[in-house]
């Protein structure tokens, strides 16, 4: 029997969108000097047009993320400052003259302090750069930058796992999907370990969300295995009454035909919608019930694709039940 290949592993997005939902989290989990001295009471900007147009003649190099904040510090003075966060794959030997040209490119546009952070996201143990400068005839010019390096985390598993950060939980899958690459089995067991914790914290609907997106965006399984994985965290969402729809109840409709087959394609595809639409909306009224069970299953269907992003039964049904 063929062994179960990885899909190849992608980095960028998922990081992209967890440090742009959780930025103060982010600040607080690598950075925590920086992360106390912003004042969180105001907000925080991301200004990717901008960092766009000051580098867009750079060199860049081999990068996951980098990105552009406004904050406003607690300290009196310059209140508004501005972060440069890159989130770095791969070693390179370019990369901290590159933060040097960015920071002061970006000082000379906007004329306020800038920091430049650094996370090292790469497989180099003794790569960890943290300055670049030079000097000539009495004149010193550089910086100095803060540097985080995920490799650091490596023997921090269970720390990591019991942190209510979310990044710690990011750190983690990171972490993971590196150790586990060409093991799919080892990335399955890893991944489910990650999607229980996410049902174990005490967090919103849209976080735990937003943090499953960005394991799965990490952590790719081949399809038998994500199949598996989603039914087990299906299992899991029913027995902890979750209530919403998370990305593990997209599954669900392909689960429901498999049913169907059972039960009767229709009565399938009718009792899987009902599950979710009284998960997402609660309690149904009898109407809604009547037009389920009297539905065709392709009418099913097309209301089981609406009810993902629904925000009301009247969006599932585009009028409401009478």
């Amino acid at each position: 029997m063929e062994e179960p290949t990885l899909p190849s592993d992608d980095y960028d997005t998922p990081w992209k969108e967890a440090l742009t939902r959780y930025f103060p989290e982010f600040m607080a989990f690598y950075f925590p000097r920086a992360h106390a001295e912003i004042d969180w009471q105001l907000p925080h900007t991301f200004l990717e047009q901008e960092l766009a147009q000051v580098v867009q003649d750079a060199q860049l190099g081999k990068r996951l993320v980098d990105c552009l904040v406004q904050v406003a510090t607690r300290a009196g003075g310059e209140q508004w400052v501005y972060i440069h966060v890159e989130v770095q794959g791969q070693q390179d030997a370019d990369f901290p003259e590159r933060l040097f040209t960015y920071n002061y490119r970006l000082y000379d546009r906007y004329r306020r302090p800038v920091a430049s952070l650094a996370v090292l996201a790469d497989e180099r143990e003794n790569w960890k750069p943290d300055g670049f400068g030079y000097q000539l005839f009495g004149c010193e010019v550089g910086i100095r930058f803060p540097v985080v390096k995920l490799l650091d985390y490596a023997n921090q598993s269970e720390p990591l796992l019991e942190d209510s950060n979310p990044f710690a939980l990011v750190t983690a899958a990171h972490l993971l999907t590196r150790r586990t690459k060409g093991d799919p089995e080892q990335r399955y067991a890893a991944k489910w370990r990650l999607a229980k914790l996410l049902y174990e914290r005490n967090w919103d609907r849209q976080r735990i969300i937003d943090l499953f997106a960005v394991i799965d965006w990490l952590m790719r399984l081949p399809t038998d295995l994500e199949q598996r994985l989603l039914q087990e965290v299906y299992t899991l969402e029913r027995r902890v009454i979750m209530p919403y729809v998370t990305s593990a109840e997209r599954f669900g409709v392909e689960r429901g035909r498999q049913e169907g087959r059972q039960e009767g394609r229709q009565e399938g595809e009718a009792a899987l919608l009902k599950r979710l639409l009284a998960r997402r909306f609660g309690a149904l009224p009898d109407a809604v019930q009547v037009r389920l069970s009297t539905a065709d299953v392709d009418q099913l269907e097309e209301w089981a694709i609406k009810v993902l992003d629904a925000e009301s039964l009247d969006e599932v049904f585009d009028q409401r039940p009478q």
